[in-house]
């Protein structure tokens, strides 16, 4: 089938993606108005008979005195990654792209493409042998994101090579706890020892999780500072939240939230949760080095996924995690303490990219790397 793809509205795109049991919610309008240092367009697929059938956000990066852009959807475009004529679906985005002046074009699919359990992942931390997730045989491969990868290369795109390319990219490993068909208490029966027991310990501590408003940002801020600090990441500035909470607030009332743990009235941890459909974000987290041991990361964390199992998703979604499992290695702290959820390790069939312009191409990699 022969796909035309032109600019929709915003009101048609949030339809479209209201239509779906889910989108990433880097694929809405509202995320063009937080990426305010980014040009955005949102597009449609339409068929033979008009109707419209698949949609993305693009957002587009010129490059400093030029007025050739990067053109990048992040996880998207929203089409059926699972057809066996991808190139009937991608070839019309590359047309409209270039002709708004694109050097090149970046996507990014959220297909699954494997997955591996707790149980897999706590015998690959255990095994000394072992260093990467990706050497762990999966639980789970997804035959149409084989198909999908191989109709990638052969149309050209190629995968940005691991912790190399654009720094505006997507995780393509990150960590979910299924919702669907559970209850509470499935969820908790799921979890480790210690997550149970962190949580129960929370709740005898006196730990109260609420729900702020942007009226708290200025809160959630210090102690994400704090965070930053200590755990040596470099903050975004304080404008960056409301901007986003007014955006994603204006697509959909209850799009964002924001979570606030306190004890004793002092706030010890603070998150922020994002839900499109039946998908929910753990988006940020803030934890105050005083009084840790209360556990108010964990009281955070289980309130934000029985909220969302209240909402009726069916997937809670911690985001990126890397691909060690090396005792060794400082980043195994970040899969230890989400592996303790129950949840399981995707990986996506993630993003590409179609250089259209490769001296610019290569020039763009080298700007955004010295930007960080």
């Amino acid at each position: 089938m022969a796909f035309r793809v032109r600019t929709i509205t915003s009101g048609d795109h949030v339809a479209f993606n209201a239509s779906r049991p889910a989108v990433s919610f880097l694929q809405t309008p509202a995320w063009g108005s937080v990426k305010s240092e980014w040009g955005s367009e949102s597009l449609g697929w339409f068929d033979d008979r008009g109707q419209l059938v698949g949609a993305g956000l693009v957002l587009y990066r010129r490059l400093p005195g030029l007025r050739m852009s990067l053109a990048y959807l992040p996880e998207g475009p929203v089409i059926d990654w699972a057809s066996d004529d991808l190139a009937g679906w991608l070839g019309p985005l590359v047309d409209h792209l270039k002709r708004s002046g694109a050097f090149a074009v970046r996507i990014g699919t959220t297909v699954v493409a494997r997955t591996w359990s707790a149980a897999t992942i706590k015998a690959a931390i255990a095994d000394p042998e072992v260093t990467r997730l990706s050497d762990v045989p999966p639980d789970t491969v997804n035959d149409a994101a084989a198909r999908a990868r191989s109709q990638l290369r052969r149309l050209g795109w190629r995968p940005p090579k691991e912790e190399e390319g654009f720094s505006a990219g997507q995780p393509r490993r990150v960590f979910q706890v299924p919702l669907a068909g559970k209850n509470e208490d499935h969820l908790l029966a799921g979890m480790n020892q210690l997550w149970r027991r962190n949580i129960k310990k929370a709740g005898k501590a006196g730990v109260i999780v609420t729900q702020g408003g942007v009226g708290d940002l200025p809160d959630f801020y210090r102690v994400y500072l704090e965070t930053a600090e200590r755990d040596h990441f470099i903050p975004r500035p304080f404008g960056y939240f409301p901007a986003m909470f007014e955006a994603l607030s204006a697509e959909d009332k209850d799009r964002i939230r924001l979570y606030l743990a306190h004890h004793e009235g002092d706030l010890v941890a603070a998150t922020i949760w994002i839900r499109v459909g039946e998908h929910a974000w753990y988006s940020y987290g803030a934890s105050a080095t005083a009084k840790r041991e209360v556990r108010g990361s964990n009281a955070v964390q289980w309130k934000m996924i029985t909220d969302a199992l209240a909402a009726g998703c069916t997937v809670y979604n911690l985001r990126g995690i890397t691909d060690t499992v090396d005792g060794n290695d400082p980043h195994l702290g970040l899969i230890q303490f989400k592996v303790g959820t129950g949840g399981e390790a995707v990986e996506y069939l993630g993003e590409w990219d179609l250089p259209l312009n490769r001296l610019l191409y290569k020039a763009f990699e080298v700007y955004m790397s010295r930007r960080g």
